[in-house]
């Protein structure tokens, strides 16, 4: 029997269970344990903890799907890659204290996690990168609690402006009533700079851009002009109402006393930027 089952069946002897089956959480901290034997048996594990031992890695809970609580922090961990990202009913991870240093290798194992609400990630190399926080925030649209903070409504905004400013300048425009096109203000336009601009900001942690470079090639007074123009590219919104005070009563009608031309009922629209 290996360490871990040995630790296990202690556990389970401890606390009057015979099943695996019914078990639900697993204390395997402070072991000094280099490696941890699948947990596939336990169907029904909903919390482990694993922290304050010496892994490097997490192979053991590929057929875990019910897990919601996975402390891991206090380990040697150097990658979570294609360990975690399948636990889709996870609510709580903790990472804290390892050597995590690929930010989006490890934020893109939680893009499944819907219900992910607290996560720990200081202490590792990683959250050293930077703009680590606003990218986390929106990499996980689900987190309330990172490293031990609460995730507020305008580090939310400002993830979202400064790696989908596309959609939210969208959600911005957005008032009431229907969106029409109206053509934008004149501003000079620089082709080459708006494309480099595009470039420079979008996802700084894509494998094949070279961001800084790309800002360092434009001018200062291109990157306004750019700016600028974008700024004002925003929808004009149209709202239009019936003038019901035009239509004529059944009566009226019923009589011919229709109102002349000038009198009669019309769609009444408003414009506005």
């Amino acid at each position: 029997m290996s360490a871990t089952a040995e630790l296990i069946k202690l556990e389970m002897h401890a606390n009057g269970i015979r099943k695996d089956l019914d078990v639900t959480q697993l204390y395997l901290a402070q072991r000094n344990l280099e490696a941890v034997d699948t947990l596939g048996c336990y169907k029904h594990l909903n919390e482990l903890w694993l922290n304050g031992n010496k892994l490097r890695l997490v192979t053991c809970l590929k057929d875990n799907l019910q897990i919601s609580h996975l402390y891991l922090q206090d380990n040697e961990l150097v990658s979570i890659s294609k360990a975690v990202g399948h636990l889709s009913c996870l609510k709580v991870l903790m990472l804290h204290n390892n050597q995590l240093t690929k930010l989006g290798e490890t934020v893109n194992e939680m893009k499944n996690m819907q219900a992910l609400h607290t996560l720990n990630l200081y202490h590792n190399p990683l959250a050293q990168e930077k703009e680590y926080r606003l990218h986390v925030i929106f990499r996980v649209p689900s987190l309330k609690l990172l490293d031990r903070e609460e995730v507020q409504p305008s580090e939310r905004a400002e993830a979202n402006q400064r790696y989908k400013p596309d959609e939210q300048r969208q959600m911005d425009s957005v008032a009431f009533g229907r969106r029409c096109n109206a053509p934008s203000m004149s501003v000079r336009s620089n082709t080459e700079a708006d494309q480099l601009l595009g470039k420079a900001l979008t996802d700084p942690y894509s494998e094949n851009e070279d961001n800084s470079d790309l800002i360092s090639r434009l001018e200062d007074d291109e990157i306004t002009d750019v700016l600028t123009e974008k700024g004002v590219r925003r929808s004009t919104m149209q709202y239009s109402h019936f003038d019901w005070s035009k239509v004529p009563q059944a009566e009226e009608r019923r009589l011919n006393k229709t109102s002349n031309a000038a009198d009669k009922a019309q769609i009444i629209t408003v414009r506005f930027r």
